[in-house]
């Protein structure tokens, strides 16, 4: 008791002064020897799956790395001095292997310090060109895979600040690259600058709900930055060296070659710039270019994307989605909206799209009307083609069958459901790559194929389906058997032989790629042998358990044992999760959860715990319900605290747990949720929230699945707000968050305000700002330091936890008002 007590105030003592001046610290053992382990590499396999690409690269980036400089501009997170973006992830070793090769074999010629990004697949599969980045600039690579051999096609000139920069010719003897205009002018040091008057925003009253989107353009400066940053010259690199000029300077977003190679279009960026949204809704025109640099057609104009109807299907009018059909030698589709946009106008058909061949200067021709907002078609020849659309509002998709060539026949709907619904997901459409090099429908025996997940009440049995294009029926012809492991079907080798690229994983053996026959039986055969670098964990004990919520709803989530555990003695436990908004109670209640899904401590993982003594319940189903005219934050809170209820009753009965020694924690919208899980029930005794938003009042025009605004559901903004409620708040809460954060809605200035309220008001609060850090945490020593942190806060206010409150015995005791 004397050594208990003793633990507990000198941790206690830790967290008793107002700021603290402390260095990155590092956890305990057993969660260190889970994050020093070299990372299994990073596959690239050919379509035919005969040759391999191995990618390496380190787990984390160093905090030096995330402080070099860096500008936030339009959407984009820019190094103005190497030029490529600031949040890159970069690989430093390749190696190569033929798939009947049991080695690996190390790539030759590596520059020094490789920094490689920006991967692209020649056409014919035989090279992939990359990019590598120096302290000067960034470099074109290209790599023989055949033969093991990378080499440098040009100096530091690339301007990779936005887009890719890399684009193969059809005829894979050359690039189409973006290159730095010559003497580009200063920037603008933005920090020193004397201002030259205030920024000033105008509106006309039209109006233009947006998203509170980070990293906007905020001043003359910034517009002055964005444009000297985005501006690159166009130029044509041989494979042996060879430079020559294609397209003037310009801000040139995306570069994409018609499938037969003779025509790229091409889209650049226009002002006006927009202090309200980022760079892809910026004014931007396509044209059309053949591949000597001559102008064929201007394609399509788009202004100033500010103003939208009221909505989340709501989209601007005129060309969108603007493609090549893969299965045509150079003919453009897009979309265009038959309701203004706006999703409030009721007309019987939402999109339609249209079809123009080259040299693109006659009508275009529509094919396809969509009776949701169109999303995508699936090409397969002049007489097949598979569209989809999709209706947030109702979370209804439709999967159209039609034919292209005939504008007079109406497409069929073969898939009409809810896309929540995953026990009746029918699947992805298989494809194959024709003698252009593109992805078409793989089309056999006038049958298509779908390639699904599989997930059922009885679990998940991923499956193949043969779709007869007479009958419009389907025929399973192949579902994978595993029990005790998981089988992910990724793509189809050649489907007349039955071949199929597989990925298979166990909860304790790393995931392997592997070549299934799936015409004959157990004809497997293994491509790769990635060893678990995670040995320390392999005996850990991992269920999917199910429970019930109060009302009737299903449950579930993945239940890890401590690998101390010892049967008859109670734990503390870890419940993290992630809610989700649903329009059914039948979708709410499925289950995508698989015991046998590889166990992998990321750096946002609770799993680490089982090494210090604790159950963990990860990824423990939250849903949030609302049928009918109900939307579900009507009853956010009541169902969120009903959904904790359940999970922790649902291990208690199994006798692993102390239940008051229980904490909760989440990510993102997971730390939304724990702040008001702590302030509205007493389940918990601490919570971990990272990188979340507190105040619904500062995103007053929707977020996450809220489409409605403040001003019209006030009483929802406000009662889902635990910054509103600072005043209950009666459990230890840590706050982490990335400084320089840049998702929708969760500023920084989020769990500032929100620390201030709880320290104002009282609470137990530690607020911990990682420097450098964005929503997601990228430097080692920013990752160990929150795992120390987690890890000191549990021991603190969970395991240790001093207190003795009453058990919770009834509805009243739990809920908060």
């Amino acid at each position: 008791m004397k050594k208990l007590l003793s633990i507990s105030l000198c941790l206690l003592c830790l967290y008793s002064f107002a700021q603290e001046n402390l260095t990155y610290q590092k956890p305990s053992k057993e969660i260190l020897d889970l994050v020093d382990v070299p990372l299994a590499p990073s596959v690239q396999i050919d379509s035919k799956s005969e040759h391999m690409v191995l990618l390496y690269r380190d787990a984390y980036k160093s905090i030096a790395e995330l402080s070099e400089a860096e500008m936030r501009l339009a959407g984009l997170r820019i190094n103005p001095v190497i030029n490529i973006g600031s949040r890159t992830t970069f690989y430093n070793n390749f190696k190569v292997k033929k798939a009947n090769e049991k080695e690996a074999r190390q790539v030759e010629g590596l520059p020094n310090n490789p920094r490689l990004s920006g991967f692209r697949w020649s056409p014919d599969e035989t090279m992939i060109a990359c990019l590598n980045t120096t302290d000067t600039g960034v470099e074109v690579w290209v790599l023989d895979v055949v033969n093991g051999r990378v080499k440098q096609l040009t100096d530091a000139v690339v301007n990779a600040n936005m887009g890719s920069a890399i684009n193969w010719f059809k005829n894979g003897n050359q690039l189409l690259i973006k290159t730095l205009p010559a003497n580009r002018p200063d920037l603008i040091d933005t920090d020193n600058a004397i201002p030259q008057g205030p920024t000033i925003s105008v509106s006309d009253g039209s109006k233009a709900q947006n998203r509170t989107y980070q990293d906007l353009l905020k001043n003359p400066n910034d517009e002055y930055n964005f444009e000297q940053l985005a501006t690159s010259k166009l130029q044509v690199v041989s494979l042996n060296g060879n430079i020559e000029d294609f397209l003037p300077a310009a801000m040139y977003r995306n570069v994409s070659f018609s499938p037969n190679g003779d025509y790229v279009m091409i889209t650049k960026i226009e002002k006006p710039f927009s202090y309200l949204v980022t760079y892809s809704r910026f004014p931007s025109e396509s044209s059309v270019y053949d591949t000597q640099g001559n102008l064929v057609r201007v394609v399509n104009k788009v202004p100033l994307d500010e103003v939208r109807p009221k909505g989340f299907m709501a989209t601007r009018t005129g060309k969108r989605r603007m493609d090549w059909r893969s299965d045509k030698p150079a003919t453009l589709y897009w979309a265009e909206a038959l309701d203004n946009g706006d999703p409030e106008i009721e007309v019987p058909y939402r999109d339609v799209v249209y079809e123009l061949n080259a040299p693109f200067n006659g009508e275009p021709r529509p094919v396809l009307k969509t009776i949701n907002r169109f999303s995508g078609i699936v090409w397969g020849d002049q007489n097949t083609a598979v569209a989809y659309d999709y209706w947030w509002n109702t979370r209804n998709t439709k999967s159209y069958l039609f034919n292209p060539s005939n504008s007079n026949s109406e497409a069929q709907v073969i898939f009409d459901r809810n896309y929540q619904d995953v026990y009746s997901d029918p699947g992805n459409f298989v494809t194959t790559k024709n003698d252009m090099g593109e992805n078409v429908l793989t089309i056999h025996n006038n049958q298509l194929y779908l390639m699904g997940d599989g997930y059922s009440s009885e679990g998940q049995f991923p499956f193949v389906d043969a779709f007869n294009l007479k009958t419009k029926k389907t025929e399973r012809i192949y579902k994978s058997s595993y029990t005790d492991k998981l089988e992910n079907l990724l793509s189809g080798i050649n489907m007349k032989k039955g071949e199929l690229l597989v990925r298979i994983e166990s909860a304790t053996e790393y995931p392997n790629y592997y070549i299934r026959n799936i015409n004959k039986k157990d004809d497997i055969t293994a491509i790769t042998n990635f060893d678990n670098p995670f040995k320390s964990i392999q005996n850990v004990k991992k269920e999917v358990i199910s429970y019930k919520r109060e009302d009737g709803l299903d449950l579930d989530g993945t239940l890890y044992l401590p690998l101390d555990y010892k049967e008859g003695e109670k734990y503390p436990m870890i419940l993290w999760a992630y809610p989700r908004e649903y329009k059914d109670k039948a979708s709410a209640s499925q289950s995508t959860a698989n015991p046998n899904e590889f166990i992998y401590p990321y750096y946002g993982s609770p799993i680490y715990w089982v090494t210090k003594g604790y159950v963990v319940l990860d990824d423990a189903a939250f849903p949030i319900v609302g049928e009918g005219d109900e939307e579900p934050n009507d009853s956010f809170r009541t169902q969120l605290v009903a959904n904790g209820k359940a999970a922790i009753e649902a291990v208690d009965k199994l006798g692993l747990i102390d239940r008051n020694k229980v904490a909760v924690g989440g990510h993102s919208y997971g730390a939304f949720m724990t702040a008001n899980l702590l302030s509205h029930s007493n389940l918990f005794a601490a919570g971990i929230a990272r990188s979340g938003a507190y105040n619904r009042t500062l995103t007053p025009f929707g977020f996450q699945s809220e489409e409605r605004s403040y001003w019209e559901a006030p009483e929802v903004y406000y009662n889902m707000s635990p910054f509103m409620h600072a005043d209950k708040m009666k459990t230890p809460l840590l706050l982490i968050h990335g400084v320089a954060d840049n998702n929708s809605g969760t500023y920084p200035l989020q769990s500032e305000r929100y620390f201030n309220a709880l320290k104002g008001l009282g609470a137990t609060v530690r607020l911990v700002m990682l420097p450098k850090e964005s929503h997601g945490y990228r430097a080692k020593e920013s990752v160990l330091h929150v795992l120390w942190e987690q890890d000191q806060w549990l021991e603190t206010y969970v395991k240790n936890r001093t207190e003795n409150p009453e058990p919770i015995k009834n509805e009243e005791s739990i809920l908060k008002n």
